[in-house]
Order: C-alpha cells, then structure tokens, then sequence
C-alpha cells in the first residue's frame, strides 16, 4: 500500500568505523518510491565512506534527496517545524552519541538529532564502539530516557547469514521496521525449528 504523503527520513553519517550500514540504508530507502532523504555525513564520516568503500562522493550523495553540508546549522532539518518521520544516525561514533546525550547542537547531525528528541520523533542511533567504557553507558541510557533509541548493528544468525551483504541487509531491515517503513523478502524469526 503507497504512503499517503512522502516520507522523510534523515539518514546521518558520523566518523565511526560501519559507513556501509548507512550507505546500505539510503540505497534501500532509495528504492521506496514515497520515502525522500536527507543526508549529512561529518567529516570523519567522509573520510570512513572513502576509506572502508572506495565510494565517491558523488555516488553517495546521488542517493539521497536532499544533501545538508555538517556545518549547515540553517537548513531545514535543524526546526522543530520541518516535519521529519524519522532519523538515524549510521554509523554513530560515541562523539556524536556524547553530543547527542548532553544536547550540544554543535553541528547539523547533532542539531538534528536534537530537534528530534525535543519534537518526540523517531532518533535511531547505530551506536559503533566496543568494548564500551561507563562513559558510553551512560549516555546511551541518557537517549534513551530522552527517547532516541540505541540500537548497535549486532548481527543475528538465525536466518543463517551466507555473506557479509546479507548480514548487513537484515540488520538494515530491522531499522527499517523501527521506521515503518514496508519491505518484501525480510527473513524474520519463525520459532525454533523442530
């Protein structure tokens, strides 16, 4: 069934180690015809696109709708009044989740994050970092009482993953389950096999 208005989900890229996972996610949510993207990569998140992809730039930015500069503090996604279903940051290095978790607007991707915590949207973080130190800890647990969700690219094995790209597609289609958003051919948990 077609959504009744386009989607808009923001799909921000931090400096942490598992810039496929946010790559994956704007080519999967490109595919959804009434789902449009707004993307902001800092700049450590630019260096990790090049470096664990081989990506272009422009490959990266051609999926998206919308591409908003890191230092844009102006655009559309820093108000509470650019209406927004959802945003995840993947991955999020434990600089942004600290910056997320004390309020520090200091850049469009934690400026963003912000306004969704303050509006009461969807704010999913992809934290990346082990092992985790009490620092990071608490302040996952303070996104989480604020209302963001943590949500670490953990791999599951029962649908018996045969590549690294299947892997990556089911951790990628549980995020889409936590924004609403319908997919086809997701393997989910039946029960145990008999």
């Amino acid at each position: 069934m077609p959504l009744s208005q386009p989607k808009r989900i923001i799909v921000a890229i931090s400096g942490a180690s598992g810039a496929v996972y946010g790559v994956r996610l704007l080519e999967v949510l490109r595919g959804i015809e009434h789902v449009r993207t707004h993307l902001v990569v800092s700049g450590a998140g630019w260096l990790n696109v090049q470096q664990e992809l081989d990506m272009t730039l422009d490959y990266l930015e051609d999926l998206a709708d919308v591409v908003h500069p890191i230092d844009e503090v102006g655009a559309t996604i820093a108000s509470g009044s650019f209406l927004c279903d959802g945003m995840v940051i993947a991955p999020c290095s434990m600089r942004t989740l600290a910056a997320v978790a004390h309020g520090l607007s200091d850049n469009l991707i934690t400026r963003a994050a912000d306004v969704m915590l303050k509006e009461r949207r969807r704010l999913i973080l992809m934290v990346r970092e082990t092992p985790l130190n009490l620092a990071h800890l608490r302040n996952m647990t303070s996104v989480t009482e604020m209302g963001g969700l943590i949500f670490p690219p953990v791999p599951s094995f029962y649908h018996r993953p045969q590549t690294l790209n299947e892997m990556i597609d089911h951790t990628v289609s549980r995020v889409m389950d936590l924004l609403g958003l319908p997919q086809a051919g997701v393997s989910r948990w039946v029960g145990l096999t008999p």
